[in-house]
């Protein structure tokens, strides 16, 4: 890959206009407005006796590595963490793919890095993953910025400008771009982004009714120590709706279900949604959900909170 074998650092930048981003926890990867930032910046460096595949570290010294661990439970992507493994194996090396006038980086097991959008816990982190979803394909392009370039030793002269494959800006650009914005202090998925992450509060100057959800894990328990989730929504067909929140979530084939108040058991729902944009309150479950599932449920109840 010629434009990495001139580089010694970069910045990656996702589709949602966020930098690739070391957290302090020396752990987690992330996704930050701050393009600016030291933990925005990546090392490369090349695997030996290879010219297209790479090893990208933190400034903690740390490899990008796409671990076995899940994301969430039941979902498909698994995480992208900092390591510093004993012995560099396959899981800390990347092959850069140009596409488009983009760059894909695809391990050795032919998953792709991926920035993740849509509503918390998927807002702002990056897995690994192989997109099914057309809505879901740009999240694995990365615009690569060359901040540092690997020259030869040589007398001390102008520094060559920064390089930059996808939009024709410059790192100064979007250095004074990224100033506008307020810096986030998250540490992992957990936090919300201070600029623009979601809030539970209901959405103001908007038509269609508030769906709040919880999202079940693998066996379809929730946990209710986590605070609801919230969309506008306008249609008045569970169809509709299961497709707004497969878009919102990034992920096909789940289940919207309510929970009964008698049994505490999840029911698919099945029915058209209540009048009047009356409030829902639902619970996504997962694809690969082993919850027990009551089918069908013949009266609808909703929690109406």
């Amino acid at each position: 890959m010629e434009l990495f074998q001139q580089a010694k650092a970069v910045r990656l930048k996702s589709s949602h206009d966020k930098y690739l981003t070391a957290e302090e926890d020396e752990e987690s990867v992330t996704q930050d407005r701050n393009g600016s930032s030291r933990n925005a910046k990546w090392v490369v460096e090349f695997v030996e006796n290879s010219d297209n595949i790479i090893r990208l570290k933190s400034c903690y010294g740390k490899y990008l590595t796409a671990s076995n661990h899940p994301f969430l439970l039941g979902m498909t992507g698994r995480k992208v963490l900092q390591t510093l493994p004993k012995r560099l194996d396959s899981s800390v090396e990347w092959e850069p793919v140009i596409e488009n006038g983009a760059v894909k980086l695809k391990t050795r097991y032919g998953q792709f890095l991926r920035a993740n959008g849509g509503l918390p816990p998927w807002r702002n982190s990056v897995t690994h993953d192989i997109p099914h979803r057309t809505a879901t394909q740009e999240w694995i392009c990365w615009e690569v910025h060359v901040v540092e370039i690997l020259v030869a030793q040589s007398p001390v002269g102008k520094p060559a400008p920064p390089l930059v494959v996808g939009k024709e800006e410059s790192l100064g650009s979007e250095s004074s771009s990224v100033s506008d914005y307020h810096s986030s202090n998250s540490a992992s998925f957990s936090k919300p982004e201070s600029n623009d992450s979601f809030t539970s509060s209901p959405p103001k100057g908007s038509d269609g009714r508030l769906i709040y959800f919880h999202i079940a894990d693998e066996y379809g328990h929730i946990d209710e120590g986590f605070e609801e989730l919230c969309i506008t929504f306008k249609g008045s067909g569970v169809n509709e709706l299961t497709r707004r929140l497969e878009d919102e979530l990034g992920i096909d084939s789940i289940t919207v279900c309510v929970k009964s108040p008698l049994n505490e058991k999840l029911y698919p729902l099945r029915l058209q949604l209540p009048p009047n944009n009356a409030t829902m309150h639902v619970v996504v479950v997962p694809p690969s959900s082993q919850g027990d599932l009551r089918l069908p449920y013949h009266y609808l109840v909703y929690n109406s909170r």
